[in-house]
């Protein structure tokens, strides 16, 4: 991998990182375009972590926040993170099959598409405006909202269903403040990606993989550069709850990817 492909796919890692579309499939996507073959598991995981710096950046104040008595914030993306630690490690190796190529990866985005039209809608039917009612706001997140949360996260682990998407869905449907299962949101990829980092990096030291760091490093810095910037672009969309043109795009690609790969 050159270091040019690996800012194109830093790019793309954060950019969908956080907007609904599924930053992992379109890496997959990404690669097979751009005819990169191989195993980039490593490569992938790094550049999550360049988006995970891009979460630390926006909301330093909030994560400070977390490390204050009650702590409660912080068991709450503990349990939130279960489902995924789970699944991950019961089925690692089927996962990092999909990861190998794109040709299921079409069913994957339109699961995508799906929960997110299917998030709108139950956003826009709520029995009450968060705004125009004060006094009947939504709850913030709780055990319950992270329990859905974290089941959905499981099933993003997978290339092509989107992690933000996915635990907006379970936010939205246990009735949380948009805002805050936003942030929560974010904040539950913490866990998730310095554990993957962790695991991926001793893989590496104890098989001796051959590992260009140049390239990784560049992927890693646009990943959080884009990163920043659709954070902000999702904390707007969050508070309107439009997602269906995502949905659409979704579509769009799962429709490409299927006569292309399949």
């Amino acid at each position: 991998m050159e270091i040019w492909q690996a800012l194109i796919l830093g790019l793309v890692q954060g950019l969908g990182e956080f907007l609904p579309v599924s930053s992992s499939g379109h890496l997959v996507l990404a690669r097979e375009i751009m005819g990169i073959s191989g195993e980039y598991m490593l490569f992938d995981i790094m550049v999550h972590v360049g988006t995970l710096a891009a979460v630390i950046a926006a909301f330093y104040k909030d994560i400070l926040g977390l490390f204050k008595p009650p702590f409660k914030t912080i068991g709450l993306i503990l349990l939130a993170s279960l489902p995924a630690a789970a699944v991950g490690l019961a089925f690692n190796d089927v996962i990092e099959n999909f990861f190998s190529g794109a040709k299921y990866i079409g069913f994957f985005f339109l699961f995508t598409a799906v929960v997110m039209l299917a998030t709108e809608i139950i956003a826009v039917r709520r029995p009450f405006v968060e705004r125009e009612l004060p006094l009947r706001v939504a709850p913030s997140v709780g055990i319950k909202a992270a329990l859905i949360m974290g089941g959905m996260q499981a099933i993003a682990l997978f290339p092509g269903v989107s992690r933000s998407g996915s635990t907006i869905f379970g936010g939205t449907l246990a009735r949380s403040r948009r805002q805050d299962v936003a942030k929560f949101s974010f904040f539950m990829s913490i866990p998730v990606i310095l554990g993957s980092a962790l695991l991926s990096v001793i893989d590496v030291a104890n098989t001796g993989a051959d590992v260009v760091w140049s390239v990784v490093f560049a992927g890693m810095a646009a990943a959080f550069v884009s990163g920043l910037a659709s954070i902000k672009l999702m904390m707007r969309l969050v508070e309107k709850a439009n997602y269906k043109w995502f949905s659409l795009y979704l579509v769009t690609v799962a429709v490409l990817s299927l006569i292309f790969f399949f």
